[in-house]
């Protein structure tokens, strides 16, 4: 460790880096009851750490290997900061990234004047193919973790963040991809101060250094997910794998959910928005957080703010389940007039996130909502209340199939009239109204209880406008009657029975 300590004292990085800020995280450490900072290396030139270690690395490389140029394969946080570091040096660089990369990388590398090859579905495929351009052009391989100076590099991370403490923090959470970063951080501070605990965090189905770690050596994963796919990789480093056995006093794993609200959590307390990698440490160190006596200093790096736009859709889904501030449920109730209005009231003060219903064959049928609730404990509450109300409950929050799917899914035909009864007819409207706390219970109320409610969906999008649609079975002698209802509603309307949507899948 003595050898990295000089190293990372002498690494060359501010010439492309700057020294980022340790920032307090007000309201994630008012909620954990600790003192929570945040190292901000999504305020680096390319949005990630990732820049101190390639720089340091190729500012040391022989003019003629520069001349002849690099290459490196990446997810796209390397990348950047291999192209950024040839765009200072001079030299050419080639980039292979897996073609799972988000667009916002791809296009990122590009504009720095770097050459891209899309290769292969993961790190290591894209790697090998960059292995072999090495070989073919001449090439100098920058590898974006198992090298002393990019370890060295990333160190310097480490040193910052003990100048910039008053004093030294309890544990300091990093997210573990391919090591380099933990090995890093943690080389230098367990040079200097011992006692401060240095913890991985890696998602759970992408745990390489966790098991890495238990079994006392690498371990290669089959398969490793996706969605943090900064940190996606199959195997860790040997080298950073031999420090990480040195230095690393224990790992934490954590879920997709998980990290969503994590990325939630940091915008809140910065306006920042942090990519699922970049937001991992600040997962574990919240799911970890218990374990301190209570005040504690814990330092979670930020490490990277390259988010693919198209994701945010599922991050700002699923951060509420992560945070256990919504619960997803399947609730039975009676097919008969005002049962729906009797759900509502039994819900009280929570807000419906979704509410999806289509009217089955029966005397019971099913909807699917989404509630929102302040911690597990509120909604296991709920359910209680709910039960004894007479609607029986099946809690899909932690439920796969129902969050990615299920949730979007219901719905279906109407049913046929029962033998020797006249098929009363369908109708279809869409409706709008200020999203406000009780809007949808206003709504609810205002609507006629002799009616029989067929459709009912409802989905929060975090708009300023609420929108539902309702299917409403009318005998054609009552029609003029609902008109007029319809008419007295404080809320904008549209008639959709004709359209062919409708048609086609509900009608």
């Amino acid at each position: 460790m003595e050898g990295y300590l000089q190293r990372i004292l002498r690494a060359r990085v501010y010439e492309v880096a700057r020294e980022t800020p340790l920032e307090p995280a007000t309201r994630l450490s008012q909620r954990l009851g600790h003192s929570v900072l945040l190292k901000r290396e999504d305020l680096q030139p390319v949005f990630s750490f990732k820049l101190r270690g390639a720089f340091n690395k190729m500012v040391q490389l022989p003019a003629e290997q520069l001349q002849r140029g690099v290459i490196a394969a990446s997810a796209g946080n390397h990348a950047q900061g291999v192209a950024l570091a040839a765009e200072r040096l001079g030299c050419s660089a080639v980039i292979v990234m897996p073609v799972t990369t988000p667009r916002t990388k791809v296009e990122a590398v590009r504009s720095r004047g770097a050459e891209v090859v899309l290769h292969g579905d993961s790190f290591d495929a894209a790697q090998a193919h960059a292995r072999i351009l090495e070989q073919e052009r001449g090439l100098c391989f920058i590898h974006p973790f198992d090298d002393p100076e990019v370890i060295a590099g990333q160190g310097t991370i480490g040193m910052e963040i003990l100048r910039q403490c008053n004093e030294p923090p309890a544990a300091i959470y990093l997210a573990v991809g391919g090591g380099g970063l933990i090995a890093g951080v943690g080389a230098y501070v367990k040079a200097l101060w011992p006692s401060v605990q240095i913890i991985g965090v890696e998602p759970q189905d992408a745990d390489a250094m966790t098991r890495s770690l238990a079994a006392g050596e690498r371990q290669r994963l089959e398969q490793v997910g996706l969605f943090a796919d900064g940190v996606a990789v199959r195997e860790v480093g040997e080298e950073t794998f031999r420090v990480a056995q040195q230095v690393v006093d224990r790992m934490v794993t954590v879920d997709s959910d998980a990290i969503c609200a994590a990325i939630k959590d940091v915008f809140e307390d910065t306006r920042s928005i942090l990519e699922p990698a970049g937001a991992l440490a600040v997962a574990g160190l919240k799911a970890d957080a218990t374990r301190w006596p209570p005040g504690s200093a814990l330092v979670a790096v930020a490490c990277g703010a390259n988010m693919n736009f198209e994701r945010l859709r599922f991050v700002a889904e699923r951060a509420e389940l992560g945070e256990q501030r919504e619960a997803m449920l399947a609730v039975e109730i009676p097919e008969q007039p005002g049962s729906l209005r009797q759900f509502c009231r039994l819900l009280g003060s929570h807000s419906l996130t979704e509410f999806s219903y289509r009217q089955a064959r029966g005397h019971r049928a099913q909807i699917f909502v989404g509630v929102e609730t302040s911690n597990r404990q509120d909604a296991m509450a709920l359910m209680a209340l709910l039960e004894e109300g007479g609607f029986s409950c099946v809690d899909l929050s932690s439920n796969e199939l129902a969050k990615l799917h299920l949730r979007h899914m219901v719905g279906g035909r109407l049913p046929e009239a029962a033998p020797g009864q006249d098929p009363v007819p369908e109708r279809l409207y869409r409706f709008e109204f200020p999203e406000r706390p009780g809007a949808l219970m206003a709504f609810v109320e205002a609507l006629h209880p002799g009616w029989t409610i067929s459709i009912f969906h409802y989905r929060n999008q975090g708009s300023d406008v609420g929108r539902i649609v309702v299917g409403v079975q009318v005998p054609a002698e009552e029609l003029e009657q609902w008109q007029q209802v319809l008419a007295g509603l404080p809320f904008q309307s549209w008639e959709e029975t004709n359209n062919p949507a409708y048609q086609l899948f509900l009608a």
